[in-house]
């Protein structure tokens, strides 16, 4: 089989996301798919430091474009829940691959939605990652009742230098867009609150939020 493919990766927090040690596990994971069944690997996307929650992520927004323009044949992920974590996405990407004539492989479980029995394995894989994230959500939202019967002030302290936020604020006031916000903080090397060194547009919405609030407060 010499199937064009797009390769998709996922890592979902921002320390993931600058480590690459996830991505490029990945990627490892697919290359050596490709070379074994002789797929024509088109090219490998990625969206680092993103949710599975849900499909609003600009990679695999590329991805499905690419497919829907019959650029490849398949899209081709090294773990299922880098797809996506929700069972309702998964069924949705299903459908759309069944209607466009692309295929989904998710290597881990061996998914292939051009076979009836990689269909529903597909399905209960995606059961089972929904499952998993409802019971987290559960687990986090008793753990946190806990705290606040016990009176712990629960959230993280703001540690982001004052003249940092108002620089933001600045920015985005005089019509700079949230990247290129991001862009610049990245390239001048400016630690964020946790003092991780790459900036994320939703990064930059959070402390314009944050600073936003503390106003109104005020």
């Amino acid at each position: 089989m010499n199937e064009r493919v797009i390769g998709y990766m996922r890592v979902s927090t921002e320390e993931q996301a600058e480590s690459r040690a996830g991505l490029e596990a990945q990627r490892a994971a697919i290359l050596a798919e490709a070379e074994r069944r002789g797929w024509h690997l088109v090219e490998v996307i990625e969206d680092a430091g993103f949710s599975g929650k849900s499909l609003k992520r600009p990679g695999i927004a590329t991805a499905l474009d690419a497919l829907r323009r019959h650029r490849a044949d398949a899209l081709v992920v090294a773990k299922l829940d880098r797809l996506s974590r929700s069972l309702l996405d998964l069924a949705g990407l299903m459908e759309t691959a069944t209607r466009e004539h692309w295929a989904l492989v998710a290597l881990d479980v061996n998914v292939d939605t051009t076979t009836p029995s990689g269909k529903a394995m597909a399905s209960m894989m995606g059961v089972f990652a929904q499952l998993e994230r409802d019971l987290i959500g559960q687990r986090t939202r008793e753990a946190l009742a806990v705290k606040r019967r016990e009176g712990v002030q629960l959230g993280r302290p703001r540690s982001l230098p004052e003249d940092v936020v108002a620089r933001i604020v600045a920015e985005r006031a005089e019509g700079a867009a949230l990247q290129l916000i991001a862009d610049r903080l990245t390239a001048e090397g400016v630690p964020g609150a946790q003092g991780g060194r790459r900036w994320y547009a939703s990064t930059v919405r959070a402390v314009l939020l944050s600073a936003g609030r503390r106003v109104k407060e005020g």
